[in-house]
């Protein structure tokens, strides 16, 4: 469950704004035939911010009961109480873990980080992953904290989306003795991170080439760092455009241009620029059949 390729999907919706549970249901099921070891709902790239609670909670029990692979749920808040019930609804759920994003806007500090994230672990069992992406939260976890928090009993890795590679390595340094692995937050570190110890990778670039990223993640294993090279090259301009405009704006349009369900986005989140979808659409078509 915490080696390989994770999807952060995204949350489908209908033309008039609703939650579109059967096409979610086959985006699962596309994933689940692709090799994936997990699939992580209501993270950044399914639109966790504009869920409602009820919508929120819905999707992590369509992704239990629909998938075949283990289920990473979203359910972090900058409201420790409000994590606290995310967290829980998820382990009743049936969810296989739970991933925490730190207290975004808040911006505490690591006193507050570090009571947060003890809060949500005391209050259940499920397996915790943090989530550290200090571009979109303004706070940054610290190797020593992360070191700190690996002793907790039931958090067992963190996604680290930093971008900063010197990070990444010491917080595996730091916690190889614990049961504790690092996940890639960022598709482009992904083989560095890996080479450095990383376990896997929470993917956008795999809500549309999965078959690529398990492949390139098998080679790092299996030692074969020229195929990875390949693989990891090839995918390259669709990572670019994955990210020409923020997360998940490009990544909803290119499922939609594979012929997963997508529908539209919520706002404050606005359709990408015709000039940006047109390199979209050219990096998806580099793929060919074998995505």
């Amino acid at each position: 469950m915490f080696e390989g390729v994770l999807p952060a999907i995204i949350t489908p919706f209908k033309e008039d704004g609703e939650l579109d549970e059967e096409g979610l249901r086959g985006n699962i099921e596309f994933f689940g035939d692709a090799g994936v070891s997990g699939i992580v709902p209501c993270g950044t790239t399914g639109e966790s911010a504009t869920l409602t609670f009820e919508e929120h909670n819905r999707v992590v029990e369509v992704a239990v009961d629909s998938s075949k692979v283990p289920v990473v749920a979203g359910t972090g808040s900058n409201n420790t109480k409000e994590a606290v019930e995310l967290t829980r609804h998820a382990e009743d759920a049936g969810a296989d873990a739970a991933l925490l994003i730190t207290p975004y806007y808040n911006k505490p500090n690591d006193r507050g980080m570090e009571a947060h994230f003890r809060t949500v672990a005391e209050s259940c069992e499920i397996p915790l992953i943090l989530y550290n992406v200090p571009s979109r939260t303004a706070i940054n976890l610290k190797p020593e904290l992360v070191a700190e928090l690996a002793k907790i009993g039931n958090v067992v890795g963190i996604k680290e989306a930093s971008g900063n590679l010197s990070q990444v390595s010491r917080m595996i340094e730091l916690t190889q003795d614990e049961e504790f692995f690092v996940l890639s937050g960022d598709d482009v570190l992904t083989l560095p991170i890996l080479a450095l110890g990383g376990r896997g990778v929470i993917s956008v670039v795999a809500d549309v080439a999965p078959r690529k990223m398990v492949a390139m993640v098998d080679a790092i294993f299996r030692g074969d760092l020229e195929t990875a090279r390949k693989i990891h090259y090839s995918l390259s301009p669709l990572a670019e455009a994955l990210f020409l405009e923020t997360n998940p704006i490009p990544v909803k349009a290119a499922t939609g241009m594979i012929g997963l369900a997508a529908g539209p986005l919520r706002l404050p989140m606005a359709p990408m620029s015709e000039k940006n979808e047109k390199r979209l659409k050219e990096a998806v078509d580099l793929l060919g059949e074998f995505r």
